[in-house]
């Protein structure tokens, strides 16, 4: 299922509140602690991957998280700008991506098809990766500003280290509970069912 989430924020939000909502996650982010895990030091992305041969959906845009969150450790809050404010992370606008693309990258083909969908005032339509079903709420604010808060990896896995991203934990039922079990948080079905 493709899902374009800032169009739909906007239609439900209106775009001042978009745009106030980044703001405010963008100003969390600076003041915030950074609780991304950094890979190993000296670590680089491989430069040809293989993107038929990698696990999760083939998105529009091979976006690497190896290289940007990996070998640039660029905290995921970046582009994610809603994790801290919302029940989504936000995906980020392809303006966010050209803050950096106008100025490196011009001559990646993946990063031409960023400036072609600028040009075009068009975003990607992005496949979604980690599908929960309808009746399950994964509120990610809640997540990222427990105390002590909960990494991106523990549920996404090494994203530093994925060229392409992948369901990485099953996600279902017992997997969370046991997370809720080992930090002492309410195990009673309405925090995720309702």
């Amino acid at each position: 299922m493709a899902r374009n989430v800032l169009p739909v924020a906007k239609g439900v939000l209106g775009t001042g509140a978009v745009a106030l909502v980044a703001y405010v996650a963008l100003s969390n982010l600076l003041e915030a602690q950074q609780v991304i895990e950094a890979p190993p030091e000296g670590f680089v992305a491989p430069v040809d991957v293989d993107t038929a041969g990698l696990p999760g959906p083939q998105q529009p845009i091979f976006f690497r998280h190896d290289i940007h969150a990996g070998q640039y450790r660029m905290d995921c809050r970046y582009c994610h700008y809603a994790a801290e404010v919302s029940s989504s992370p936000g995906l980020p606008s392809v303006s966010t991506c050209m803050g950096c693309h106008q100025v490196v990258g011009g001559q990646n083909p993946e990063v031409q098809k960023v400036q072609q969908a600028e040009a075009n005032s068009a975003a990607p339509e992005w496949v979604e990766v980690h599908v929960l079903p309808p009746f399950v709420h994964f509120p990610h604010s809640r997540h990222v500003n427990a105390d002590p808060p909960v990494t991106c990896q523990a549920c996404h896995g090494p994203i530093q280290e994925m060229p392409q991203v992948y369901q990485y934990s099953s996600l279902k039922m017992g997997w969370c509970l046991d997370c809720h079990l080992e930090r002492d948080v309410t195990t009673d079905c309405t925090a995720c069912h309702y």
